[in-house]
């Protein structure tokens, strides 16, 4: 069984991994739902307000913490190499740092961008619109299971 500084380590992991999860999942199936509900303008007004709160310490704490620790445990893996759980570390430091902090990166994040520069209630803003919440929410269900697996291969290692 893991034990001492990396247990702390690996539950922390778990809260991390966890906590992310459910921001993710909170979006895929209702925030962005509600959104799209609305007129493109005041949709996209919302997603743009809703952006730039999202960088703030409270969840970047979490999000980029997470991610840390994710890289952390997976090189204390590598040196320590655990009797037991060393798998499922591993798989749930990549499917965070991949699935969930990659995919941001690379989907999520250029979306929010474009949309920040685009005028809420212009042709061009409300023509975006629908594309965007469609990918952007199809990348974030990716996030949310990426997350959500981490989250549970870690519980997994711990027992």
């Amino acid at each position: 069984m893991i034990d001492g500084p990396y247990f702390l380590l690996v539950v922390l992991g778990v809260l991390g991994t966890g906590l992310v999860a459910g921001v993710f999942c909170a979006f895929s199936t209702f925030v962005m739902r509600g959104l799209a509900a609305l007129p493109p303008a005041q949709g996209a007004a919302a997603m743009r307000a809703v952006n730039v709160a999202a960088v703030r310490p409270a969840f970047m704490a979490v999000f980029l913490g997470s991610a840390v620790l994710c890289a952390v445990t997976a090189v204390v893996t590598f040196v320590v190499w655990p009797d037991e759980g060393a798998v499922e570390l591993l798989l749930g430091s990549g499917s965070y740092l991949v699935g969930s902090f990659g995919v941001t990166v690379v989907a999520n994040v250029p979306r929010n961008d474009a949309l920040a520069r685009l005028e809420p209630g212009t042709a061009e803003a409300a023509a975006y619109w629908s594309s965007y919440v469609r990918e952007w929410t199809a990348w974030n269900h990716v996030r949310t299971v990426a997350s959500a697996a981490a989250a549970l291969a870690y519980v997994l290692a711990l027992t």
